[in-house]
Parts: structure tokens; C-alpha cells; sequence
């Protein structure tokens, strides 16, 4: 199988992106498999909401921003222990020719995003049929 992804990991926990938001943003742990047919980018997103997930694909790269909306009101929440850290999620794949970007789908399930990357049919390898003479 060939490698057609390309994947850029960030040097800490926190994605060094400009962002708009005055929030932590982090880069969700992800599991990316190659099948003859596809990639398979199994992305942690908890706390993300199906409509909260923006998916781009944009001159060769793959975008994923999840934004999570706080769980209290900060202004009327009195803390005794606080630990669970608010932020949004980034995370972006540099994707080779080999993909058909009209088929790729995305679902969340329980906290977890599953990104299919389907290959085209001339990325996919071919089978050469040896004749006797």
C-alpha cells in the first residue's frame, strides 16, 4: 500500500494555529488506517456536537476544527474542584492526488470522529494478469 497522507503533528498538546476564538485549542489524538479501498482517520473529539465539526479540504489539505461550547456558565458556576479544560479542537493532513474528495464522509460517534478518505480508482493498485506464451 502506498502512503498518500501526510501527517503533521503538532510539537505539543496545543495546535499552533492563529485562532479567533480566545480559547485553548487542542489537537485531538487520531488513528489513521490504510485499506486497499480508503483512509480511515479515527479523530477524539469529546464534547464536540455533529454541527460544531467544520471539515475542509483545500489545495491538498485536510482540516478538522471542532468547537466545544463550555459545559457551566462561568459567570454562575462556583468551582470547587476544576480540572476538565474547555477548548476547541484542530487538527489538518496534507492529503496526496490519490483521493476521491466527491466520496469523502465524515460521522461522530460517541466523542469520536470517523473521517473516510476514499482512494480514486487510479490511485488504487492494479493487478496484472501474467500470460503464458
Amino acid at each position: 500500500m502506498s502512503t498518500a497522507l501526510t501527517v503533521k503533528k503538532e510539537k505539543d498538546e496545543l495546535a499552533q494555529v492563529e485562532r479567533a476564538r480566545d480559547r485553548r485549542t487542542y489537537t485531538p489524538n487520531v488513528d489513521i488506517i490504510e485499506t486497499a479501498d480508503e483512509f480511515l482517520v479515527l479523530a477524539d473529539m469529546p464534547g464536540v456536537a455533529p454541527d460544531a465539526i467544520d471539515i475542509q479540504y483545500e489545495q491538498g489539505v485536510l482540516t478538522m476544527n471542532g468547537r466545544v461550547e463550555p459545559r457551566q456558565q462561568e459567570d454562575k458556576t462556583s468551582y470547587l474542584l476544576r480540572e476538565y479544560g474547555v477548548g476547541d479542537f484542530y487538527r489538518s493532513f496534507r492529503i496526496g492526488e490519490g483521493i476521491d474528495t466527491d466520496k469523502i464522509e465524515a460521522r461522530l460517534k460517541d466523542g469520536v470522529m470517523e473521517l473516510h478518505l476514499p482512494k480514486s480508482e487510479a490511485s488504487k493498485p492494479k493487478k496484472i494478469l501474467v500470460k503464458a506464451s
